[in-house]
């Protein structure tokens, strides 16, 4: 066990000693984590929450009351931070706002909305509901999956109504208290006060305290800063494996393997010294964050597990890739493809929840994916309780990867030249 520590620790100085190592571990998702919170706002004391007011548009050519009570809830005091609408009579005008770059969205809302929700009296049933318009900015992803968000939420309170509303007349008729004549004119009433429902109360609610009364100050570097060092956590891990083919290429592997030290004493070192390497570039970035930024990530406790985890899983990879590829320079290529690729997935870039379902599916291979899950779940206040499963999926993933590796390490026969 000593030589297996000598080993890893010597690989973990090596590393840090190594300028262009030091860059990408450590500049880079520094640099990159400041980049973003700039161009989000985190760095403004306009919000707390780190994202600036989100530029929006809104027509509302509807003349009912769900019209009324989504303009109403857009300008409410619960969005007043994360939103700052206008209201707008023309909508080539709002368009042109979208395309110009100058707002995040445009939010149509088309004549006729709440009579295909709440048919009148005297109109014609309606067949097909009138849908809400989202123009967005395609420059703002995060800021327009914010607010298809928000008309969702609306949309499906507004639904829940409807189909409360249809009960309640079907129980009124089937129970005789109201004759088929009567039912349509009792339909409008039960409509007209969900409406008024919403018109009185936002359907958006911020909920910004925990379960246990905590109040949360979030803040968008919370998931930016995760995301840009488990990013860079693939290209630590990929270039330990790749210094592992290097070795064995130029004879370093096989005389210490001739030496009175054992395969597994040697291959677990160098395993070990990558797992570590990959721990203590992710607790200087979280303690830099924290002194620089002010940047609170949660339990403690937890923090420390899900970043042993992510290591971990991380590492499973770069062994993975070492196994796998029979030289240093294509493990150093694919582990570059690779991290870019698991940071696009894992959603160190973009909301992956606008990512079709197959894509979501194929992002749990990622470990930057359970990762920043776990992350964003600290973020908002929870504990490591609440963390299980994303642990337990980057451990599952770390020994699966493993077994796989000693497998082909074994049929290439590395470890016993």
């Amino acid at each position: 066990m000593r030589r297996l520590l000598v080993i890893a620790l010597k690989d973990v100085l090596l590393i840090f000693r190594d300028r262009t190592a030091l860059i990408f571990m450590l500049l880079a998702p520094f640099a990159l984590t400041i980049g973003l919170g700039l161009a989000t706002g985190s760095f403004s004391n306009k919000s707390e929450s780190g994202i600036l007011d989100l530029p929006i548009a809104i027509v509302n050519d509807d003349k009912g009351t769900l019209g009324t009570s989504l303009v109403e809830m857009m300008q409410s005091e619960q969005l007043e931070d994360l939103l700052e609408p206008q209201i707008l009579s023309d909508v080539p005008t709002a368009r042109n706002l979208v395309d110009d770059n100058k707002i995040v969205a445009f939010v149509y809302v088309p004549d006729g909305f709440t009579d295909s929700i709440i048919p009148v009296s005297n109109s014609a049933n309606t067949t097909q509901t009138v849908q809400i318009e989202l123009y967005g900015n395609p420059t703002s992803p995060t800021g327009v999956g914010i607010v298809k968000n928000i008309l969702d939420q609306f949309v499906s309170q507004v639904e829940v109504g409807r189909v409360s509303g249809t009960v309640a007349v079907t129980q009124l008729l089937e129970s005789g208290a109201i004759d088929p004549s009567q039912a349509l004119t009792v339909g409008q009433a039960i409509g007209e006060s969900q409406s008024d429902d919403q018109v009185n109360s936002s359907s958006i609610t911020l909920n910004n305290v925990t379960a246990a009364g905590t109040e949360v100050k979030f803040n968008i570097l919370a998931l930016l800063a995760p995301g840009m060092a488990l990013m860079f956590l693939m290209y630590t891990v990929s270039n330990g494996g790749r210094t592992l083919l290097l070795e064995k290429t130029g004879g370093t592997l096989p005389r210490m393997l001739i030496s009175p030290t054992t395969s597994f004493q040697i291959l677990g070192g160098k395993t070990f010294g990558i797992f570590l390497t990959g721990l203590a570039q992710m607790l200087i970035l979280i303690l830099g964050t924290t002194l620089l930024f002010n940047l609170d990530w949660g339990d403690p406790l937890a923090v420390l597990v899900l970043v042993a985890s992510a290591a971990l899983a991380a590492t499973g990879w770069g062994i993975f890739l070492a196994a796998l590829l029979k030289t240093s320079g294509q493990v150093a290529n694919i582990g570059m493809t690779l991290m870019l690729i698991f940071g696009v997935l894992g959603g160190s870039f973009i909301n992956t929840n606008i990512l079709p379902n197959w894509v979501q599916l194929i992002s749990r291979i990622s470990p930057n994916r359970w990762g920043l899950d776990g992350f964003t779940t600290l973020a908002m206040g929870g504990n490591l309780a609440n963390i299980l499963n994303p642990i337990f999926a980057l451990l599952i993933m770390a020994a699966v990867l493993f077994l796989i590796s000693i497998v082909l390490f074994n049929r290439r026969g590395i470890g016993k030249e």
